[in-house]
């Protein structure tokens, strides 16, 4: 009984060393990886050229798109949609036809979560999911993401980066969403921008954020109209980002 005793505890003092060993060596690969270098989010194209990309998030507001998609039309304006995969899986038709009519689908992860609270498992998991489902409807792969909520940890970052994704945020906000985002407000935004941190944004370059909401659809024209007679040209974000010389130039 002793000796079983005794043998007993050495066995658990031998498990309990190779247990704290193992997380040693989990630990030390996982802070190795978290401290690999991963690619800076999108923010501006360097250019000196008068070209801008305009850019609308998508997970709800599908009631505004076709009225968005006529606006683009007349304005002559091809643009890039970040859809979430479960608003793809929904809206399938309305996906093909936003693909049809000119304009660049990307990725918005699946279910619209907090990418900083997720790990990066998840968030690979997140892009993935959308992947296949809009691949599956337009037969084309996407390989730019906007994160939800321009989040930009680690973890999602290097989610996009492990999948040779590059992560797209924006230069110019129209901040849309908000309930007091008149359509003046949202196309003042965008053609006269505030300064930020005492400069005043390039609009050469710039990345623009919407959404479908009632007051983008209002704005929409008074924006094309005003930044086209100023000469500036609207481009997808594969047109814009050709120039390679892309960078956080807002910051």
């Amino acid at each position: 009984m002793f000796i079983n005793l005794k043998i007993s505890r050495r066995i658990l003092s031998f498990g309990g060393i190779f247990f704290l060993l193992l997380t040693g060596i989990i630990a030390g690969r996982w802070i190795t990886t978290s401290n690999t270098p991963v690619t800076k989010p999108i923010e501006q194209v360097e250019t000196n050229q008068k070209i801008m990309a305009l850019t609308i998030n998508v997970d709800w507001g599908e009631e505004y798109i076709p009225a968005i998609l006529d606006q683009l039309d007349k304005g002559k304006a091809p643009v890039t949609f970040f859809v979430t995969g479960r608003w793809a899986k929904k809206n399938p038709d309305l996906l093909k036809e936003i693909h049809s009519r000119g304009h660049q689908i990307e990725n918005h992860g699946y279910s619209h979560p907090h990418p900083d609270q997720l790990s990066v498992g998840a968030n690979r998991e997140e892009i993935k999911k959308t992947e296949g489902i809009i691949e599956e409807i337009i037969a084309k792969k996407t390989h730019l993401y906007a994160p939800p909520y321009g989040e930009r940890g680690v973890s999602g970052l290097r989610a996009a980066h492990e999948l040779g994704y590059k992560t797209i945020l924006w230069t110019l906000d129209t901040v849309d969403w908000r309930p007091d985002s008149t359509p003046e407000i949202i196309a003042k935004r965008i053609i006269n921008p505030a300064i930020r941190f005492g400069v005043k944004p390039n609009k050469s370059g710039a990345i623009v954020l919407m959404h479908p909401k009632a007051n983008t659809v209002k704005a929409l024209p008074v924006i094309l109209e005003q930044l086209s007679s100023e000469g500036y040209i609207f481009q997808t974000l594969d047109e814009l980002i050709t120039n390679d010389q892309s960078g956080d130039t807002t910051s």
